[in-house]
C-alpha cells in the first residue's frame, strides 16, 4: 500500500500521506525510514492533534511523528456531539492496566483515563435532543471507569449507568468492553433495577484454561468467570451473553482447548469473536514458543464457532413466536420495501412497516427465523407503550447546566 502512496506522492508532491494508530505508535520512525514518503504518524492518543500535524506539513514541508500520550488533552477536543441515528457511540473511557500478555493496547493507547461524568452525561443529553434512543459506552476497558464529578468526587461506573438511564428520551444502554475482575457486584446490582440497561453483555473470557488464563496475564479462573456469570443471571435471568476467545495461544494443549469448549458450552454463549493467536511485537506473550502450528490453530477456531453458531441459532428458534421490542434503525438490506432494527440482544429483525417508525420502538412478533437475521411482524407502535418520557432533553440541559467562576459549564443531573 505504501509503495502505491509513493507513486502517487511522485505525481502530485503536495499530497500528504499519514499513517496512524496502534501500528503506528508501536512503529513510529521505523514507518519513516522504511517509507520516507509518509509525512504523518500519529497513535491513537494523538488523532486529535492531525489539523495541526497537517498545517505544519503544508507550512514547513517537514514530517511530523507524534506517537506520544498526552493524557491531558485525550477528551479535550471531542467534536460536538451530532446523532447519525437513533443509536449513538460515547467514549467514556481510554486505555487499560491490566497489560495482559498478548496484548498492545497499555503501550499503544496509555493507561486507564476516565472522562469527567458531568461531560459524559452532558454530551449523552446533547444526543438524546438529537433523537438518539439507544447509548453504548465505550472504553477498551469500559467497568473500570472512575469519572471525576464538578464537586470533586469520583463516579463509578455503576453510578454513571443509573445516570444515563435517568436522561429522558434514553431508553437503551449497552457498554463495550468489559473485563471480568473489573465487573464487580454493584455494577451487576444495576442488572436489578435499571430497565433501561439492555439484556445483552460482552465480556471477553479469552480462554477456558486456567493455565493459558494466567500465561494470558487475565488475573482470574474459569470459574471465577462463571461465578460473574452466575451472579448475572441471577439480577437478570434473560440475558444473554458474548466473548472473546483467542486459540492456539502460545502452549495451548488440546486439552486447555477442551476446557475452553467446557466453558463454551457452561455458559452457552449467544455470540463471539474468536481468532487465532497472532503475535504483537512489543508484548510479553511475543516472547513465548508459538507452538501450535497454523493447521491446529485453524481447526480449534472452526470447532469453537461452529459450537457458538449452533448455540446462536437454538436462541434464535427460542425466539420465534415471541414479542420482541426493537429499535428501528432505517430500511432494510433486503428490501427497501422493509424497515429494520435491533433487538436488545442485538439481532436484526426485517419486518413492514412505515417510514414514521424510523427512530422509534416497535414491538414486533417473530415469525421467521434465519440464518442472520429474524422476520418479523409489528404488534405495537410506540405510541401504544408508556415509555417515559417526562420532560425534554433541551429542557434537562437548559435547567441543569451551571457555569463556574471560569465560566466552564457543568451539567448536573
Amino acid at each position: 500500500m505504501l509503495g502505491r502512496w509513493r507513486l502517487l506522492k511522485e505525481k502530485n508532491p503536495s499530497v500528504i500521506i499519514g499513517v496512524g494508530g496502534c501500528v503506528a505508535s508501536q512503529e513510529g520512525e521505523l514507518i519513516r525510514s522504511r517509507a520516507p514518503c509518509v509525512d504523518v504518524v500519529f497513535g491513537p492518543q494523538t488523532l486529535h492533534r492531525l489539523p495541526e500535524m497537517i498545517n505544519h506539513v503544508q507550512g514547513t514541508r517537514s514530517p511530523v511523528v507524534d506517537i506520544s500520550f498526552p493524557e491531558i488533552e485525550k477528551f479535550d477536543r471531542l467534536p460536538e456531539p451530532r446523532a447519525e441515528g437513533p443509536t449513538a457511540f460515547v467514549s467514556i473511557m481510554e486505555g487499560c492496566n491490566k497489560y495482559c500478555t498478548f496484548c498492545v493496547v497499555p503501550y499503544t493507547r496509555g493507561e486507564e483515563v476516565s472522562r469527567p461524568s458531568d461531560d459524559v452525561l452532558f454530551e449523552i443529553a446533547q444526543l438524546a435532543a438529537q433523537g438518539v434512543r439507544e447509548v453504548n459506552l465505550l472504553g477498551q476497558n469500559v467497568n473500570a471507569y472512575r469519572g471525576a464529578t464538578h464537586d470533586g468526587d469520583i463516579c463509578s461506573f455503576a453510578e454513571l449507568l443509573r445516570l444515563v438511564a435517568a436522561i429522558d428520551g434514553i431508553d437503551r444502554i449497552r457498554f463495550t468492553t468489559s473485563h471480568p475482575i473489573e465487573f464487580t457486584d454493584d455494577i451487576i446490582a444495576v442488572y436489578e433495577d435499571t430497565p433501561e440497561l439492555v439484556s445483552f453483555l460482552h465480556l471477553p473470557v479469552q480462554s477456558g484454561s486456567d493455565r493459558i488464563l494466567t500465561m494470558m496475564k487475565r488475573a482470574h479462573t474459569a470459574l471465577e468467570y462463571k461465578a460473574i456469570i452466575r451472579k448475572l443471571r441471577k439480577a437478570r435471568p434473560n440475558i444473554q451473553l458474548s466473548s472473546d476467545f483467542i486459540v492456539g495461544f502460545p502452549g495451548e494443549s488440546q486439552a486447555d482447548f477442551e476446557q475452553t469448549m467446557n466453558l463454551i458450552a457452561d455458559v452457552n454463549f449467544d455470540v463471539s469473536f474468536s481468532f487465532i493467536y497472532s503475535s504483537r511485537p512489543g508484548t510479553p506473550a511475543a516472547d513465548m514458543v508459538d507452538d501450535v502450528s497454523e493447521e491446529e490453530k485453524k481447526q480449534r477456531l472452526y470447532i469453537l464457532q461452529d459450537r457458538i453458531n449452533q448455540q446462536a441459532l437454538q436462541f434464535s428458534r427460542r425466539m420465534l413466536g415471541t414479542v420482541q421490542r426493537i429499535l428501528v434503525e432505517g430500511t432494510s438490506r433486503k428490501s427497501v420495501m422493509e424497515l429494520a432494527g435491533r433487538t436488545e440482544c442485538n439481532r436484526v429483525v426485517n419486518f413492514e412497516g412505515t417510514p414514521d417508525m424510523i427512530g422509534q420502538f416497535v414491538d414486533v412478533e417473530i415469525t421467521e427465523v434465519l440464518t442472520n437475521t429474524l422476520r418479523g411482524a409489528v404488534v405495537r407502535t410506540e405510541q401504544q407503550m408508556d415509555l417515559r418520557v417526562h420532560e425534554s432533553p433541551q429542557s434537562v440541559i437548559a435547567r441543569t447546566r451551571k457555569e463556574n467562576a471560569l465560566g466552564v459549564g457543568i451539567y448536573q443531573p
